[in-house]
């Protein structure tokens, strides 16, 4: 997979703004620099420069100045991609970037693939693959909490605490290797017992690290929330209320929302993917029936669900079905339209749910910061310390994990039924190479060449 080819790309957003930078990388990179840039130093060469230094200049191409610049030089190793390595800053307009990538495409760069700046990093050994991972999950960050596991991966941890665990399980294969192939002066008498003692705290580990995955998929991902309620008893005017901003269409008709609607917004530093469904209740409409499909649906796809009761008005069967749709789901009662004479009250609401209730207006805006601090209780009472605590957040990582503690189940297995030891050796090295792959120790270049298409051009 490695390539001294010089690549360059636009690594800011491509769009109007003060400042552009154009990253180039590769063997030739300063080389290439030194056709078009023209320092305002007339005997400087960037080919010839020392690294971590700025020079200011024009780009020029045939005579003709594009812009004025500055660019920022760093030699191998000592770049994010481990090559010699030119950074142009220019000014921040789209034809001026791309004129300027242009020009070096022209002297001999090629334009770069998504994510080659950061795979070359990785074939360089700058970072392992679950660093480089963490490199987009960065970019990717939805809220606080996703940007801090991002940056604790990016520094490492995940990094450290498998190869921690890679070191135990290589120690136990080579002994046993060695044992086997010198029986006269190692001996293997009691052992198995010793091994199963040592992997069960392994595997203990990784079920805890396995388990966490859910925690860690909605900081990353964001929780999946589902406003449930009858017709008309204001899911639209909360989403809009937790919104900030008139999104969601509100009336006095029964039946306005008929598909869903879906917004992403913050609450205490956490992400809600929320969804504004169809109210439940027997329709003979085709379109509102689909609706109300629909949201039965997402029910058992929720991670939260916020369900509303119209207080002005009493229960029916209509309530009764979604009380039993979300029984033994993680969910928020809320009682809306406080601001209205009740007809049922917090009490009652919580004796026929089972659940703590909230009352709200939507319509007025109250009773909204009870609904946050109870979404900050439910999925991050406690808080969490990204310094001490590791959390997996990727599906390839969990099913590394998940294949390596199987086969240290199966090392323990084969202990209990007394199999031989050479049999251990076999899963050891299934489960060491399985962890692998999270580093990128064991990896084919299919795979690489998937994880990194996920990036930007410029990263």
């Amino acid at each position: 997979m490695q390539t001294t080819q010089t690549i360059a790309a636009i690594a800011t957003a491509l769009t109007n703004s003060g400042i552009g930078i154009i990253r180039v990388s590769g063997e030739d990179s300063l080389e290439i620099m030194d056709q078009i840039f023209r320092p305002e130093k007339k005997d400087l060469k960037l080919s010839e420069c020392k690294g971590y230094t700025v020079h200011y200049g024009h780009i020029e191409e045939n005579g003709e100045v594009i812009d004025e610049v500055l660019v920022m030089v760093m030699r191998a190793p000592h770049s994010y991609t481990t090559e010699n390595t030119a950074e142009i800053d220019c000014h921040g307009g789209v034809l001026v970037m791309k004129r300027i990538l242009q020009a070096v495409l022209n002297h001999g760069a090629r334009l770069a693939e998504p994510g080659e700046f950061t795979k070359r990093a990785f074939l360089g050994g700058r970072i392992d693959l679950s660093q480089a991972e963490a490199v987009m999950d960065l970019i990717e960050a939805k809220n606080d909490y996703a940007m801090e596991s991002s940056i604790a991966q990016l520094r490492g941890t995940l990094s450290e605490k498998i190869r921690k665990l890679r070191e135990k399980i290589l120690y136990e294969t080579a002994f046993i290797e060695t044992a086997l192939d010198d029986p006269e002066h190692i001996s293997l008498d009691g052992y198995p017992e010793k091994l199963r003692s040592r992997l069960l705290p392994l595997i203990a580990e990784m079920k805890e690290a396995e388990k966490n995955f859910g925690s860690g998929r909605v900081i990353r991902e964001g929780i999946k929330t589902v406003i449930l309620g009858k017709p008309n008893v204001g899911k639209s005017s909360l989403m809009n209320a937790l919104l900030g901003e008139e999104r969601a269409i509100v009336t006095d008709i029964a039946g306005t929302t008929r598909d869903t609607l879906e917004e992403n917004l913050r609450v205490r530093g956490i992400s809600l993917n929320i969804i504004d469904t169809a109210g439940i209740r027997d329709t003979d409409n085709t379109v509102e029936k689909i609706g109300v499909e629909k949201a039965r649906d997402l029910v058992e796809k929720a991670d939260l669900i916020l369900y509303l009761i119209d207080g002005s008005k009493e229960l029916d069967d209509n309530d009764r079905e979604i009380i039993e749709m979300i029984r033994d789901r993680k969910c928020i009662v809320i009682l809306n339209k406080t601001d209205l004479d009740l007809k049922i009250t917090q009490e009652r609401a919580e004796q026929e749910t089972g659940q703590y209730v909230i009352p709200v207006s939507a319509k007025e805006k109250t009773g909204i910061e009870k609904i946050e601090d109870r979404i900050e209780e439910m999925f991050l009472s406690g808080g969490i310390d990204f310094n001490d605590e590791v959390v997996i957040t990727n599906v390839r990582h969990q099913n590394a994990v998940r294949e390596a503690k199987n086969s240290l189940e199966m090392v323990v297995r084969s202990i209990d039924d007394g199999m031989p030891e050479d049999f251990f050796t076999i899963d050891l090295m299934n489960a060491y190479e399985q962890l692998g792959t999270i580093l990128g120790e064991e990896l084919g270049d299919d795979l690489a060449n998937e994880i990194f298409a996920r990036f930007c051009m410029g990263k």
